[in-house]
């Protein structure tokens, strides 16, 4: 009885030692930051008194603010009352406004694309018009931000635009009646094949989950026995959306993502908590280096359960959940509460913030620190570095005489002029550019600056250098030139090399003015190697099988299945 009385005594003894200790430890933390929020407060009064120059409080408190928030990872941020109506636009995909994207180019205040069906488009704006005032306001010296701010407003206000066009002499007025602007997550959906659906999701704001089920029901009423989800670049968005997409595919009461912090009462696990819209389905994902986030969540989820073979690039590698908190003055702050984990066990986040080198530099999850985990069916996958494709599409590079036509608009430009001197073009998915049109491009580009430095040159370049240095360039000399003759007049050739690439993304420039959005989607349809991937797979119904079974070749080609178990759980 002694021994036991003993023992409890040790056991309430140890207790109260236990909260005495953390009583202490969070006095200590306390004081610390009580004492540093002094310290700051002091300083700033002392530079604001004896600074020479005048300091604007708000400007120089942000600057503090971001610097602190920027150490500890990118996604923690602090939101003044000002930016509060942009973060609110982000989340919820709504704003007032006219519908188009208006870009400072050159000095100039550009259109760069009017959406279908909203207030620009309706009003007659096109994109290549530029704006000289808005609203009685000279924008050629604004910013794009302060562009943005004179083009938004409530909806039902009225905005009046002056431009000019290509091929009109003076400049017209056009007045659009702004509107509720809902930017779609869903911009695209239709019938590849008779029997292959196609939608796009560019974003998780509110009602991703409802456009998603409408895109995939129409696409099932359409005909489509085979999906593909194209899910590429997508930044993510909100969690629960993410759960809403996921739980289409998934059975009812299936984990779909869990979240994991410091404040264990927020830990939560979300499940698939309504009935799915089709579990049957074959369904190919194409992911890129740029799906990041709750495009993870998703491509991922459909991983894990075997429920989709993903194509295209491993993700980006984002594991981190934000949540809001409101801050005094109508402000807040997005920070990094969690870790989200998806069905087998995974957390993709790639970069390790919480560790710093001495320098300030950040490292990335090692191959050999990475943990091994099962999907349903017992393939294997790996944690720390996105979601891996089970069928590799790597993203071709583009021509340096491409880029350049891109950077400097003179794709854009000529698609503007092609517009007014045509009044129709064949359909989206038929219109192609002839030899003789596009011989019509080449000729616009002669009196245009295309210069640039190939890999070639700059390497040759380099590597003159280096010979000048160690006294060997007269040695070399011909043998150089010989080699900087070859490599110009295969860059001279370069407009004809390229052509079938330049030429495809001439031809999405100018259907967009057409049709849209919409349609320059489906003109990149027969060129896309990710899309094309995708057909193939889908079309092969014993390879899109094995693809999902643990063991079979397709399965060890798979770049997960490449990589070392050794050290992995099983």
């Amino acid at each position: 009885m002694r021994k036991k009385s003993l023992a409890v005594a040790a056991l309430l003894g140890g207790a109260g030692l236990l909260v005495s200790f953390r009583a202490a430890t969070d006095n200590e933390r306390y004081f610390e930051i009580a004492k540093n929020l002094d310290i700051f407060a002091t300083l700033f009064k002392e530079v604001n008194t004896y600074y020479v120059d005048e300091i604007p409080p708000a400007k120089l408190v942000k600057t503090g603010i971001d610097a602190m928030l920027k150490s500890l990872d990118p996604y923690t941020n602090y939101i003044p009352e000002d930016d509060i109506e942009d973060f609110r636009t982000m989340t919820t995909g709504q704003y007032g406004g006219i519908g188009a994207v208006v870009q400072k180019r050159n000095n100039k205040t550009v259109v760069q694309a009017a959406y279908e069906g909203y207030p620009a488009q309706k009003a007659g704006l096109l994109p290549g018009d530029e704006i000289l005032t808005i609203n009685g306001v000279n924008v050629d010296k604004k910013s794009n931000a302060d562009i943005s701010k004179l083009l938004k407003g409530q909806a039902n206000s009225q905005v009046k635009l002056m431009v000019t066009r290509y091929g009109q002499d003076a400049p017209v007025e056009i007045a659009i009646t702004r509107d509720k602007i809902q930017v779609d997550n869903v911009p695209y959906y239709g019938m590849l094949t008779p029997e292959i659906g196609y939608f796009q999701l560019s974003g998780f704001t509110v009602d991703a989950g409802k456009e998603v089920r409408l895109a995939v029901a129409k696409l099932k009423e359409q005909g489509a026995k085979k999906l593909i989800f194209d899910i590429r670049d997508n930044p993510g968005g909100l969690l629960n959306e993410a759960v809403n997409i996921s739980n289409l595919f998934v059975d009812k009461g299936k984990d779909i993502v869990s979240t994991k912090g410091k404040v264990s009462d927020w830990n939560k696990t979300y499940k698939a908590l309504d009935a799915p819209l089709d579990t049957q389905i074959p369904i190919v994902v194409i992911t890129s280096n740029r799906s990041a986030s709750a495009s993870e969540i998703v491509s991922g989820v459909l991983q894990d359960y075997d429920r989709a073979v993903l194509v295209g690039e491993r993700t980006f590698g984002k594991g981190l959940v934000q949540a809001t908190r409101p801050l005094s003055y109508n402000s807040q702050l997005k920070v990094t509460t969690a870790k989200y984990y998806i069905p087998s066990g995974r957390c993709i986040q790639e970069i390790d913030y919480s560790h710093r080198a001495d320098d300030g530099t950040l490292g990335k999850v090692p191959d050999s620190l990475r943990t091994a985990f099962k999907t349903l069916a017992g393939r294997t996958v790996y944690d720390g570095g996105g979601v891996a494709p089970d069928v590799e599409v790597v993203d071709r590079e583009i021509a340096d005489i491409t880029r350049v036509l891109l950077q400097k608009s003179y794709l854009f430009d000529y698609a503007t002029r092609y517009r007014s001197e045509h009044a129709t073009i064949a359909p989206a998915r038929q219109f192609k550019l002839t030899d003789a049109d596009y011989q019509k491009f080449v000729d616009y580009l002669k009196n245009k600056d295309i210069s640039y430095s190939t890999d070639a040159e700059k390497a040759l370049a380099d590597l003159t250098k280096k010979v000048k240095d160690e006294k060997h360039y007269d040695d070399v000399k011909t043998e150089l030139e010989a080699m900087r003759r070859k490599v110009t007049v295969n860059k001279a050739n370069d407009l004809l090399r390229f052509k079938p690439e330049i030429r495809e993304f001439l031809e999405q420039e100018i259907v967009s003015r057409y049709y849209f959005q919409k349609g320059g989607i489906e003109a990149s349809f027969d060129d896309d190697p990710n899309i094309l991937m995708a057909q193939a797979v889908l079309n092969d119904a014993p390879r899109y099988s094995a693809l999902l079974r643990p063991g079979t070749l397709e399965a060890k080609a798979r770049p997960e299945a490449k990589r070392s178990t050794a050290g992995g759980r099983q």
